[in-house]
């Protein structure tokens, strides 16, 4: 054969054969469908729910995003700390498919019995505003409606529509919802006209929308969405809660470009018509459940002129759904409260234990760490961490290279590095007062937690991929726990019975590598190879988490680690 017939051949096979990504994603989305639908359902008391849940330890976190790739859930949100990012679980989005405690982490508790705990309402004043004027119907109004998947925004829509049907007029509702059912971009395209006959093509064109309601900045700021605004003469109102698109759950360090999002809104919009709204901040505040932010949002637009209803209409479309009927009424009066200055929707939280220190001051980053070792091991572990790190500061400042960057590099990886999750530490952290209060300010009532964990001495291997298997250890590890911490000062010594473990060894073996790797790099430093230097100290960023997900993290970074060793010297001969 010719090679182009081998290479056609070889072409027809590859499109008969099946495509294996192409089937997983299918089938998690089907997936995340089935669950969101169980959801909904439990809301309305037609699906059994559980008085299961989980709960991560954000204290034992590492940020890795094993749990996201393992479940593909939205309900993990990122939580910013002191020590980077962690992870949390939005207990208000979560589907209860437990698929998360698949990533390999021991952070994640299992909670059984009890209830979510939620912060107390407040009480709102008892009349409502006076009615707003409302916008001209003569001429027909288009609105939007944006958001996330699963968060009642194609409610919000149905309520709109259902008001106008109790008023005689006209309305047309298109959801454009997608397959992502749960955590995508949702869109719905709403026509109100005086009478039902007036009503045409419902999907809004390019630069036909009146208003915008944006319950998520995110999908706000699409280019489907964005398409629909009439610039110069449509009004945006954007939820300022910032929610994190699916992406996540795959790139653990996807940063949120909120400046980004709200420029783009703005500068499609127009000068002056575009307005934020805190309105997830206060229904938490208010109402104790962040889920009635979207019914807010659609208050807040009432008062503010920009919906062509009547409150009343839309009160007795709330009714006419059935669904948490008390709640989302108080909801939509909230904010129409909020958009009559009644109320503030601004709320103050408490300040965290670290408030004062400064994350590019080296000085207060090393006697935060140094501390955290005190805690981790004893004094004496903490002085060699601080000792290290005044090293290179004091190199630097030989050099005269200005702001200390490379000892900032080294005072937090060498502190990642020095603080590894081994049992101890696990043990520590799980029975530590720090996450006692995390459960109680999360959960009431009478519960028990379950421990899901993958003791490397004692764990057993899956068949085909290799890695440890994770069990559920029941209420008494948290004496264990207890036990167990107090033996911390048995770490490296020949009596840690858990140190002989590989994890552990190639944890403490990283440990003398990164002091070697400096006490070889300072030496040479010279502002020629500045840049690679800081390269090298920063590579212990991306090694986190547990078991093989760690591993795969360390192979990447001994790879990585050749190459800037080799821009290290190179720059070095070229400098000479």
């Amino acid at each position: 054969r010719s090679p182009q017939r081998v290479e056609a051949v070889h072409a027809d096979q590859r499109e008969a054969r099946p495509d294996r990504g192409a089937a997983r994603r299918a089938g998690a989305a089907q997936t995340a469908f089935r669950q969101a639908e169980k959801r909904r359902r439990r809301k309305r008391n037609q699906y059994p729910d559980p008085a299961k849940r989980l709960f991560i330890n954000s204290e034992l976190c590492e940020g890795c995003g094993d749990c996201g790739v393992a479940s593909n859930c939205t309900a993990l949100l990122p939580k910013e700390t002191p020590l980077g990012r962690k992870r949390e679980i939005d207990q208000s989005a979560c589907n209860k498919d437990y698929s998360c405690v698949n990533g390999f982490c021991p952070s994640f508790v299992t909670v059984l019995g009890g209830g979510l705990r939620k912060p107390q309402a407040t009480a709102l004043p008892a009349a409502a505003p006076p009615e707003p004027e409302r916008p001209a119907l003569a001429n027909g109004y288009s609105m939007v409606i944006t958001g996330v998947g699963g968060t009642g925004v194609v409610t919000v829509g149905a309520l709109v529509a259902m008001a106008a049907h109790i008023e005689g007029k006209g309305f047309g509702v298109l959801d454009m919802t997608g397959l992502a059912q749960k955590g995508g971009a949702v869109i719905s395209h709403l026509r109100l006209a005086p009478r039902p006959e007036e009503i045409g093509a419902i999907r809004i064109a390019a630069g036909g929308a009146d208003l915008v309601i944006g319950c998520d900045s995110v999908v706000t700021a699409g280019a489907e969405a964005l398409r629909t605004v009439r610039r110069g003469a449509a009004r945006v109102l954007v939820n300022t809660r910032e929610t994190m698109p699916g992406d996540f759950t795959r790139n653990a360090d996807l940063a949120f470009p909120a400046d980004g999002l709200m420029n783009a809104i703005a500068e499609c919009a127009g000068e002056g018509l575009v307005e934020t709204v805190a309105a997830s901040q206060a229904a938490v505040k208010h109402l104790g459940d962040s889920i009635g932010g979207n019914l807010l949002m659609l208050g807040f637009a009432h008062q503010r002129g920009l919906i062509p209803l009547s409150a009343e209409s839309i009160d007795a479309a709330i009714e006419v759904n059935g669904v948490s009927v008390a709640m989302n009424q108080r909801a939509f009066l909230l904010g129409r409260q909020l958009a009559a200055g009644l109320l503030d929707a601004e709320v103050e939280a408490p300040a965290p234990a670290t408030a004062s220190m400064d994350p590019n001051s080296l000085q207060d980053i090393v006697r935060h760490r140094r501390g955290l070792l005190v805690e981790y091991q004893d004094a004496a572990y903490a002085d060699r961490y601080k000792a290290l790190v005044e090293r290179v500061r004091q190199r630097e400042a030989e050099l005269e290279f200005g702001r200390p960057v490379l000892a900032l590099a080294v005072a937090k990886n060498y502190y990642r590095l020095l603080t590894y999750k081994d049992e101890y530490e696990v043990a520590r952290l799980h029975s530590s007062p720090q996450f006692i209060r995390q459960l109680s300010e999360t959960f009431a009532g009478d519960y028990q937690l379950r421990f899901n964990l993958a003791p490397p001495l004692i764990a057993k291997r899956d068949r085909q991929t290799g890695h440890l298997v994770k069990r559920q250890f029941g209420p008494w590890m948290q004496r264990a726990f207890r036990v167990l911490a107090r033996l911390k000062g048995l770490r490296g010594t020949a009596f840690d019975l858990f140190g002989y473990a590989k994890e552990r060894r190639m944890e403490r073996r990283l440990i003398t590598d990164y002091e070697q790797m400096l006490a070889e790099l300072l030496p040479a430093l010279s502002a020629a190879n500045y840049d690679a230097a800081v390269a090298l100290a920063e590579l212990p960023e991306d090694v986190r988490g547990f078991g093989h997900v760690k591993e795969a993290g360390v192979r990447r970074m001994e790879e990585r680690r050749k190459r800037r060793l080799e821009q290290f010297h190179s720059a070095l001969i070229d400098c000479h």
